[in-house]
């Protein structure tokens, strides 16, 4: 990267990855200045840092990744004081083909990020994130991961059990009750629990602190009265249930500390007891509400808050055709995902959040368009709430005339 003639201002984009990013520059005039590979590393980024500070009076810089895997290329350049915006992949992806070749490198998409953050003047600025914003964004992601393992231990065993006793697999709900879980760390097949009578497993499971144990012990034995067939492989797949379910049992007490974790740090923050206020939102949500929005300062309003969400309908309008309201495309699924699971939380019990889901339904809307209607709603309350630092009421706040 040689030192050129000093510019006015220049845009450099990077296609940010995990072991290294590929950086482009361009001018004002869109002319490529330099393209390079960059190594995630602290020295080589701070080099390239210093070579694009030279070629210019001002250096804007521009970004496709906003994560874990730029997270020291972010840190760096906002400690330097530098201008970051973000550019979506989407944007990325689509403005692509405008660009001469049709091969898809790292070079071509620094180019194009770099070029349209010259062009453009609409995307978002980054700034890192408080401690507390990126100790909840760690955790929360964390959960997602550990709920995902525990949904595919729960299938992977329902799916062993069938191979042994399709009616003790019938039997329970392993993925929300313990008791069964822990009978079949033991017990899997029903020459075993018949052997063992309910009486039996009964002290056995209350040994264990099992709630229920008689009613779980009842229906298991019943459950292997109903079978006297061994089934091909039975033995083997025994032996996997009983692996599967310990660690089932150890992904549980994970997900319960991380739970803490999440409740503890969530609950440091001044927002907190607003946020936990509002029927619906517990410290599990209000953690991955205040992790994706931080201090909420990339918001002008409720409605740019709706729309990040997804839940304000964009205008697909064509000739004669108009009021053809669509969900937009580019939003947070996960922020979408909080506000229906709040929403549908608060509708279940009596209050206003039931009284607006009824009336929603009672003009024609189904079931989740209610609901998205009632998460719509919600977004304005909890955005006031924050505003003002105040708890939620049932009874709106009399407003005083000027």
């Amino acid at each position: 990267m040689g030192v050129g003639t000093p510019h006015e201002r220049i845009w450099v984009g990077i296609d940010a990855g995990k072991g290294h990013h590929w950086a482009v520059a361009v001018d004002a005039e869109g002319r490529s200045l330099f393209s390079t590979k960059v190594i995630n590393d602290e020295s080589q980024i701070l080099r390239l840092i210093a070579t694009a500070r030279e070629k210019a009076g001002e250096v804007r810089w521009a970004v496709d990744i906003s994560g874990r895997a730029s997270a020291l290329l972010l840190a760096l350049l906002i400690s330097d004081g530098q201008q970051v915006v973000y550019v979506p992949g989407r944007t990325v992806n689509r403005m692509t083909g405008a660009y001469r070749g049709e091969g898809k490198t790292d070079a071509k998409d620094a180019l194009v990020i770099a070029d349209q953050a010259r062009m453009r003047r609409d995307f978002a600025p980054i700034e890192t994130s408080p401690e507390l914003v990126s100790t909840l964004q760690l955790l929360t992601g964390y959960r997602r991961d550990l709920i995902a393992d525990r949904v595919r231990l729960i299938n992977r065993l329902r799916d062993l059990l069938v191979g042994i006793c399709p009616a003790l697999e019938r039997a329970f709900d392993y993925s929300a009750a313990k008791g069964p879980v822990v009978m079949l760390t033991e017990y899997q097949t029903p020459a075993a629990l018949r052997r063992i009578g309910a009486k039996r497993l009964t002290t056995w499971l209350e040994r264990r602190k099992v709630r229920g144990a008689e009613v779980v012990a009842a229906k298991a034995v019943e459950a292997a009265q109903s079978q006297f067939t061994s089934l091909p492989g039975e033995s083997r797949a025994a032996k996997l249930v009983r692996d599967l379910a310990h660690q089932l049992l150890a992904l549980d007490e994970r997900i319960k500390d991380n739970d803490r974790e999440i409740r503890d740090a969530f609950r440091a923050d001044e927002r907190a007891e607003i946020i936990e206020s509002l029927p619906g939102m517990g410290p599990i949500l209000g953690a991955e509400f205040l992790a994706i929005v931080g201090d909420l300062s990339g918001y002008r309003d409720a409605g740019r808050l709706a729309s990040h969400a997804g839940l304000a309908p964009v205008p697909r309008d064509s000739g004669r055709r108009t009021g053809n309201y669509h969900r937009p495309k580019r939003y947070n699924r996960r922020l979408r995902w909080l506000f229906y699971m709040s929403a549908q939380s608060a509708m279940m019990r009596p209050g206003p959040s039931r009284d607006y889901y009824l009336k929603k339904r009672g003009e024609g809307l189904i079931h989740t368009q209610a609901l998205l209607a009632l998460a719509r709603r919600r977004v304005d309350v909890l955005w006031a709430m924050l505003r003002d630092k105040r708890l939620f009421t049932s009874v709106p706040p009399v407003t005083q005339t000027a």
